[in-house]
């Protein structure tokens, strides 16, 4: 929880002021969403090479790794503002795009240990933890500015001092607090329950829902980001005040996280598919206000809170699933994969909106991306069925 803290400043930092300074480094504000894409990329790049190296060496050493990678290209952008460099920005924001990597397999450490009872709980706690790094790390960018000025740095490069330091000490963190290694202790765990010929409850494997799991954060992650996205756009182009943009962004970032250990209970003690679909009725409400109500800012505001709470309640479900459903031997690739088709997901979901937005509005976005909460439902139905008639009598 600690190091999610630290590293959901990092990436408070990126999106805020990485926008700006791809803007004033280019010189064209057409290259402000380089930012948010390429720290898409870092992220969808690392997630498999981080859990490959889990697998070998424990979560420690690959979340710590990760981390350094991230301060690595807090540092690199630093440079590129120091020396006006476009083409080392680009480098420096998708190194620093490896800690939203980091940010997404610390939910599974959390797991890693955990039993049946208590595993999604476990989970939505150490997603609830970005909310304070995420929501505090934009709101740190004036000590930056003043930091770096003291180092005689650009105003703009000064808040990557700050991401820097937390991502380096972030990675310190792990390596020094995380013991025992909580992937290595279940895999010895497990190696001994075979040697007695014992099962033990994380060597089960259940294809179907394991497909469910990955359905679900795709398509609730794309959901989230293509509407997400275009906010800021729609509420701008009608009059909105950068104030009132900002403020309904934080308070969809609250959503998306600071509801999420109820969730987690919700999913212990109702069940993971169960919670999936409450996730998707929220979205589908959220998708209905802002499609129907987008001329209102009140009801785009709330549109975008329940977006928040849609994404974590089928974020949270859905990952507590799809480490249940995998054997301990292939979990930690298996995650791996997940985050990169969660990430690409969201980057092809937030490409594609700007297309929608211009074609039909910001409220056909809303109506048409309702496409993708029936492909979870539909999911949802399809791996209920095939288990039930798995199922013997």
């Amino acid at each position: 929880m600690a190091g999610q803290v630290l590293s959901g400043v990092g990436m408070g930092q990126t999106l805020s002021v990485g926008a700006l300074l791809a803007t004033d480094l280019s010189g064209s504000p057409g290259w402000s969403g380089m930012a948010a894409t390429l720290a898409t990329l870092g992220a969808a790049s690392a997630s498999i090479p981080l859990a490959k190296l889990a697998a070998v060496s424990g979560r420690s050493w690959s979340l710590a790794v990760g981390a350094w990678v991230a301060a690595l290209g807090a540092g690199t952008i630093i440079l590129a503002a120091a020396i006006r460099s476009f083409p080392l920005l680009l480098i420096g924001i998708f190194l620093i795009g490896v800690g939203t990597a980091v940010n997404l397999q610390a939910r599974f450490a959390a797991t890693d240990l955990s039993t049946p009872h208590t595993r999604a709980t476990d989970l939505s706690l150490v997603v609830w933890a970005t909310t304070v790094g995420a929501v505090g790390g934009p709101n740190l960018v004036s000590l930056g500015e003043t930091w770096g000025a003291t180092w005689g740095l650009p105003a703009l490069a000064g808040p990557f001092l700050i991401a820097g330091c937390a991502q380096i000490a972030a990675g310190f963190g792990y390596r020094i607090f995380l013991r025992p290694d909580p992937l290595r202790l279940a895999l010895e765990m497990g190696t001994a329950a075979q040697k007695a010929s014992v099962k033990p409850e994380a060597a089960a494997d259940a294809p179907r829902l394991r497909r469910l799991a990955f359905i679900s954060l795709a398509l609730s992650h794309a959901t989230m980001v293509a509407v997400m996205a275009m906010t800021p756009v729609h509420l701008v182009d009608h009059g909105a005040s950068l104030a009132l943009v900002g403020f309904t962004i934080s308070l969809h970032i609250a959503g998306m996280y600071a509801l999420s250990p109820v969730f987690g209970l919700l999913a212990d003690k109702f069940g993971r598919v169960q919670v999936i679909v409450l996730g998707q009725m929220i979205l589908a409400l959220s998708l209905f206000l802002t499609g129907l109500g987008s001329g209102s800012e009140v009801t785009v505001l709330a549109g975008l809170i329940l977006l928040g709470l849609g994404w974590s309640a089928a974020t949270v479900a859905a990952s507590a699933l799809l480490t249940e459903s995998t054997s301990l031997d292939r979990r930690t690739v298996v995650q791996g994969r997940s985050d990169v088709v969660m990430s690409g997901s969201g980057a092809i979901g937030g490409a594609l909106s700007g297309v929608v937005l211009l074609m039909v509005g910001y409220g056909g976005l809303s109506l048409v991306s309702l496409a993708l909460v029936a492909g979870v439902l539909v999911a949802v139905l399809w791996a209920v069925r095939q288990t039930r008639a798995a199922t013997p009598a």
